[in-house]
């Protein structure tokens, strides 16, 4: 499943980063951090991999 949004993209790239021991899990916040222990690296791979150029910078509220 592709990332959604810009947001999304790059909280998954961080996370993936700190599941790879290139940077400090401590420095996480928020989604990036929830997304570090809740996903495997193969779908941190997928949100992380997914082109911007054409998502939102943030998904829209669902009503």
């Amino acid at each position: 499943m592709p990332a959604t949004s810009k947001k999304q993209q790059m909280a998954a790239g961080a996370a993936l980063s700190a599941k790879r021991g290139e940077t400090a899990k401590s420095s996480l916040k928020g989604a990036s951090k929830q997304m570090a222990d809740s996903m495997s690296e193969s779908q941190l791979e997928e949100f992380a991999s997914t082109k911007r150029k054409k998502l939102p910078a943030k998904k829209k509220a669902a009503k």
